[in-house]
This record gives structure tokens, C-alpha cells and sequence, in this order.
């Protein structure tokens, strides 16, 4: 430091030392404690004043303010449920849109191609992804799909059938009547092998893209519905060789004009032949597009899969179940349903058989079948079914099948010397009477085929039964006539035509006419109802025809047979109200069927 900064550094301490002192403070403990006091006594006399004495007052103010907001509160709320009342007048719940539906069907699926379907999932894959001129509709009758218009000329032979406009492939090529040409020349063709028959004396040919015309050689009443078969592409399927089409990767990813189109085949287990056919809908389809946006058909090669498919929940439908097979399913989960088909069960008598060629014998097993019991035994409500045709199909003066009549048929057998022995069974010139009954092996008719079996051995007759597999192609018991009787269900259909049946020129291998049935007031009664178009008199030849049968007993009717669709209870698919000509026409409603619900406003 330097010594002019020392100097001015003493200069101020020498100021500060002149500065007047603080007075001393003399701290009394009394006087505080005392004044302490007095400051408590003046707090304790405020708190008494504005809020002990005031307290009662709060409180009020409290126990109003809670009222107001109580009531605040249920006027918010009742404001509230008033709204949501309010917008829930204005809501409905639908279908849902857009779902995937999953259908369990019996296989297998050996093709897509429509024109060789033989299974139940060949005959869905077609429905769904193929056009035809016609389909059954929902009430059971004969409605246009592609056709727009039919005219038959002054002769009934001539049919001229105009066509939509708007139909196009799931590829995006037209469809014309050029393709009908096509297709119905491909079942005609027998180098094809098409499952389809019946088109050997029809010619066909496209007028324009929009007209097509069919000649017959003489007069068919039935031959509208012969326009129900699937449509195929010319422009994919022309270069391919007639005999070559089945093998044709066509057969395998197909191009049709139905509502779904192929989008790919899952095959789940190649030991079982299980396949899944996935499908998406059809954008583009002429009749408005499905709500399902995918539909799987899942193909079975058992009714047992199937069962276990409802039961795991692999598919949420299922079709192809008979009465009997409802028993092992769930109802709490799935909702069934049992529909009559214009179908039926007959116990089929082979009339060329050596003991069945006398019709006295066929006419006791007539009397000694009581088809009442037969449908006891089966769960679900079975309509009758006497005659060879469905009921309702003739009016007037409609024959009956006589009634069960045991103690008759026992009367016929003595009278015709079939004596029971000692071990109770009928014989006659030392051979007793031996029946070998068979069936296809379904848990509905071999359970018939026990209750027939029981009532005729109760008649002193020996029963054998025989279960035919319908899948060993070595076991040919139906089309040889290798029985005497045959349990079997006879696809009659929407009309009355049953020539294919009992007319004696279709007992043949090749033919349906399974008991070898031959009579001339038969066979004239059912060729002239098919080629004559009035109506009346149509039916008074099929009244001819069925006296006759019911007289020569080529068979006995044991009922009507019904469809079993199984569903789960969240979607919307074949209902009550559907009249069903066979199983397959449960998807003549297919583009309203949903999955699931959603709720949607709806104008005041």
C-alpha cells in the first residue's frame, strides 16, 4: 500500500470513530411474557368473535352448496340418459358388412371346374363362383340369374333366351352368349366325361353377344329347368382339347361371373383331403355385390370332421349333417336348423330279384313297413312321403299308399305259401325267404335301415345288410342291382318329371332306374306327361303313373328328407322362411348373408 493510501484509509476510520452511538437495549423478560399475553388474549376474543360464533353459519352455507350440486348433478344426468335416448330412437342394429364366413362341407374337392362337380363342396365352389341362366330363388321356383327374358315358340321346342349385358368374368371380359354355346357343346361332348347329362338331342346357338337359342327334338315340359347348369369362359378354355379340360389347370384356378371369385386353395391335410376354398367377393357381380367381403368353405372328408370343426371352432357353419347327427352337436353355441328338400328316402325293391320279381311278396313288405316308426326314430320332424313324388306336386284325385297293415302282410305271405318254420323265418318249397338289404353308409339311413330291418325280420323273414361306401369305386352294389333292397335318396326336384327313375328304358348301367321297374301304363304315362306342356294334363298322367306304382310296388316311400344347416347364433345365412328345391339351394340368398351386427343411425 502506498502512503498516500494509507493516509486516506486512516482519514475514515478517524469519521467513523466521530459517528453518534446506539442507546443500549435493556431486554425485560416480564414485560415481554406480558405482552404476549395480551396479544393471545386479542386473537382468542377475534376467533370467538367472527368464527366460533359464526361456525352454525358455515355449516348452513355448506349443507346448501351440497344441494345445489346434488342437483346440479341429476340435471347433467337426466339431460344426459335424455340424450342418449334420443340418439338410440334413431339407431338400429343390422348385419355387419365385410365379415369372413367359414362353411364346413363334405368333400373332397377333386375340381373347381363346374361342369365335373360330384361332392357337396363342388357343387358350393360352383354355386358360388358360377353363373347360370337360372336358379331356384328363395321361395323355391325357377328365377332368372343371367337371363333377362325366355320365348318359346308355336311347336314348344324352340326356346330363345336373351341374356343380360352387364355380366362380365371375374377377369373383367365380357360374358356373351358365345360362352353358353360353348359350354353346353362341352357337355354334350362324351370325350368331355361331364357330370352333366341329358344334353345329347338339344342344339344350341348364339344369336348375338346377348341372345342364345336351344332346339329340342321334341317337346320337353321340363327343360327350363335344365338351364341351371354353370356357364363357362370360351375365351380361356377354347384352344384347350374337349378331353383334356378336366386335367386343365382351369380346374384348379377357375375364372366364373358368380358373387365370390377364387382367391386361393389351402390344403390343411393332404392324408384327409382337407382343403380350405378361399374366396373374396365379387366387386363387379351384375347383381350387387355380397356384405361378406370373404367366404372359406372348408372341405371334410367325414361327418365327424365336421362335428369337430363346429366343436373347435374352425368354421362357424356347417352343412351336409343328417337328423341324426344333430345329437352331437352343442345347441347352446350353434342354432340348427331342419329343412324339408324336394327329395326322399325310398326302400328301392329290385324287381328282377329272384324272390322280389312276384309282387305279392313286395306287396306284403308294403303292408309290414311302418314308416310312422321309421320316423320316430329320427330326431327332427320328417314329412311323409308315399308316392314318387314330393307332396303338393299333384292335386286332384291323388292316390294313397295303403296303410301299415301287419297281420295283411302275414295273410299274403300264407296265402302264398311262405310258412314260418320252426325257427320262426318263412319258407316256401324248402327255401326260405332271404332279403339282402343295403345302403350307402350315413348315419341317417343305416339307423333306418335297422328299424326296416327289424319290422320285416318281425314278419319271419331273414335280413342281411350290407353298408356300401360310397368312395370305394370297387363297390358297384348300385349300378349291378347287386341287392334285392336298396335304402336310397331320390333327388326329385322342383318338378314332377321322375322318368329318369321308373321308366323302364333308364334300367341300365348307366341308368337310375335302380329297381329294374318295366311297365307299359307306367312308361306311357311318364313319356307323355314329359312331352306335353299343359299343366292339367300333365298332371293327370302323373296320377296314372302313381296308381300304377303304387299297384306294381317297385318301392316304398318312407319319407321326405330334410337339410341340417348348423350356425352360430352371430350370423345371418339360410333362414326358416327358404324353400329349398335341394341342400345347395341355401345360398340362393347369399349376397345378404353377414357376420356379426353393427348399430347404425336410421332417418327419422
Amino acid at each position: 500500500m502506498t502512503d498516500d493510501n494509507r493516509g486516506k484509509w486512516h482519514q475514515r476510520l478517524s469519521k467513523l470513530s466521530k459517528l453518534p452511538k446506539l442507546p443500549e437495549v435493556n431486554f425485560n423478560s416480564q414485560i415481554f411474557e406480558k405482552r404476549m399475553r395480551k396479544v393471545e388474549n386479542v386473537t382468542t376474543r377475534h376467533a370467538h368473535k367472527f368464527i366460533i360464533k359464526r361456525w352454525s353459519n358455515v355449516r348452513d352455507v355448506q349443507l346448501n352448496v351440497i344441494v345445489w350440486v346434488i342437483a346440479v348433478g341429476l340435471l347433467i344426468a337426466a339431460t344426459g340418459l335424455q340424450l342418449m335416448w334420443y340418439q338410440q330412437s334413431y339407431k338400429t342394429i343390422v348385419p355387419a358388412n365385410d365379415g369372413t364366413y367359414a362353411e364346413a362341407v363334405l368333400g373332397p374337392i377333386d375340381t373347381l371346374n363346374p361342369i365335373f362337380v360330384d361332392t357337396s363342396a363342388e357343387q358350393s365352389t360352383s354355386y358360388l363362383m358360377f353363373s347360370s341362366l337360372l336358379r331356384y330363388d328363395k321361395t323355391g321356383h325357377l328365377n332368372h340369374d343371367l337371363a333377362t327374358e325366355i320365348k318359346v315358340d308355336a311347336t314348344k321346342t324352340v326356346y330363345t333366351v336373351s341374356i343380360r349385358s352387364d355380366a362380365n368374368w371375374h377377369d373383367g371380359t365380357k360374358l356373351t352368349a358365345n360362352d353358353i354355346a360353348f359350354t353346353v357343346n362341352l357337355i354334350k361332348n362324351p370325350s368331355v366325361r361331364s357330370t352333366i347329362s341329358g344334353w345329347e338331342n338339344i342344339s344350341v346357338k348364339a344369336i348375338d353377344d346377348t341372345t342364345i337359342e336351344f332346339k329340342l327334338k321334341s317337346v320337353y315340359a321340363a327343360f327350363e329347368h335344365a338351364l341351371t347348369f354353370p356357364i363357362l369362359p370360351e375365351h380361356i378354355l377354347k384352344d384347350v382339347i374337349p378331353s383334356n379340360i378336366r386335367e386343365n389347370s382351369f380346374s384348379q384356378n377357375p375364372i366364373g361371373s358368380g358373387p365370390f371369385k377364387l382367391n386361393f386353395v389351402q390344403t390343411m391335410d393332404i392324408n384327409s383331403n382337407r382343403e380350405v376354398i378361399h374366396m373374396i367377393r365379387n366387386e363387379d357381380y351384375y347383381s350387387g355385390s355380397a356384405k361378406l367381403a370373404r367366404f372359406q368353405l372348408h372341405a371334410y372328408d367325414t361327418i365327424d370332421s365336421i362335428i369337430n370343426a363346429l366343436a373347435m371352432n374352425e368354421v362357424n357353419a356347417a352343412a351336409d349333417l343328417s337328423p341324426v347327427d344333430i345329437d352331437r352337436i352343442d345347441l347352446k353355441r350353434y342354432i340348427v336348423s331342419f329343412e324339408p328338400i324336394q327329395s326322399g328316402l325310398y326302400a328301392i325293391i329290385n324287381t328282377k330279384s329272384e324272390l322280389l320279381k312276384d309282387a305279392t311278396l313286395r306287396r306284403s313288405l308294403q303292408l309290414a313297413t311302418n314308416t310312422q316308426a321309421i320316423r320316430d326314430k329320427l330326431p327332427a320332424e320328417t314329412s311323409t312321403l308315399d308316392l314318387p313324388f314330393i307332396n303338393n306336386q299333384l292335386t286332384g284325385d291323388v292316390p294313397k299308399a295303403p296303410q301299415y297293415d301287419f297281420a295283411g302282410a302275414q295273410k299274403i305271405l300264407d296265402d302264398n305259401g311262405w310258412k314260418l318254420n320252426v325257427k320262426g323265418i318263412r319258407e316256401k318249397d324248402g327255401k326260405e325267404l332271404k332279403l339282402s338289404v343295403a345302403t350307402i353308409k350315413n348315419s341317417e339311413f343305416e339307423r333306418v335301415l335297422e328299424a326296416l330291418s327289424g319290422q320285416w325280420r318281425a314278419l319271419g323273414t331273414t335280413i342281411e345288410t350290407k353298408i356300401i361306401d360310397p368312395t370305394d369305386v370297387s363297390q358297384n352294389v348300385i349300378q349291378l342291382r347287386n341287392f334285392d333292397v336298396l335304402l336310397y335318396q331320390l333327388n326329385i326336384g322342383a318338378d314332377p318329371d321322375v322318368y329318369a327313375y321308373w321308366h323302364s328304358s333308364q334300367a341300365s348301367l348307366q341308368g337310375s332306374n335302380f329297381s329294374n321297374y318295366s311297365n307299359v301304363i307306367s312308361d306311357d304315362a311318364l313319356l307323355s306327361a314329359r312331352i306335353r306342356v299343359e299343366s292339367e294334363l300333365r298332371n293327370a298322367k302323373y296320377i296314372t303313373f302313381a296308381k300304377q306304382w303304387l299297384a306294381d310296388v317297385p318301392a316304398i316311400g318312407l319319407y321326405q328328407s330334410t337339410a341340417q344347416y348348423v350356425h352360430s347364433s352371430n350370423i345371418e345365412s339360410s333362414n326358416d322362411s327358404i324353400v329349398l328345391v335341394s341342400s345347395i339351394d341355401r345360398y340362393s340368398d347369399i349376397l345378404n348373408w353377414s357376420v356379426g351386427s353393427q348399430s347404425v343411425y336410421e332417418t327419422p
